[in-house]
């Protein structure tokens, strides 16, 4: 499966419009939809479910211990630690990568309390596939 492309510009602004009319709605728990869009606006040019990129692939992050994929090239501070990320792990990481684990390779941050509610609410979305050797039996 290919890298996703970057969005278009028409598409930047219409996922921004409505970014900005559910950060004011009044539905405050977490929202997997705007999760999903802030996922595409914020951390699609390093990640997607599937395919590694500048960052490891996310299908399955909750639950996987950190730095536990054997085909992706981890930090050895990431690789050194013992974190699993659960919803609360992730959001602290999202909060400040290098607070939870210093010395880690991601210098990107979400500020917005919401915003990482709503970004770990999408990944619990991303379930591991079935193995080949599990769905063949």
């Amino acid at each position: 499966m290919p890298l996703p492309r970057p969005l278009p510009p028409i598409h930047c602004v219409a996922i921004a419009a409505t970014l900005l009319w559910t950060a004011h709605s009044p539905a405050a728990a977490q929202s997997v939809e705007r999760g999903a869009a802030l996922y595409a606006a914020h951390c699609s040019s390093c990640h997607s479910a599937d395919q590694h990129g500048d960052g490891p692939a996310h299908r399955g992050v909750v639950g996987r211990r950190a730095g536990a994929l054997k085909d992706f090239d981890y930090s050895p501070a990431l690789s050194a630690s013992r974190i699993l990320w659960t919803r609360a792990t992730l959001k602290a990481w999202l909060r400040d990568p290098e607070a939870l684990i210093p010395g880690q390779g991601m210098d990107y941050q979400l500020d917005q309390a919401r915003d990482r509610e709503d970004v770990v609410a999408y990944l619990a979305t991303l379930k591991r596939l079935p193995s080949p050797e599990s769905a063949a039996r």
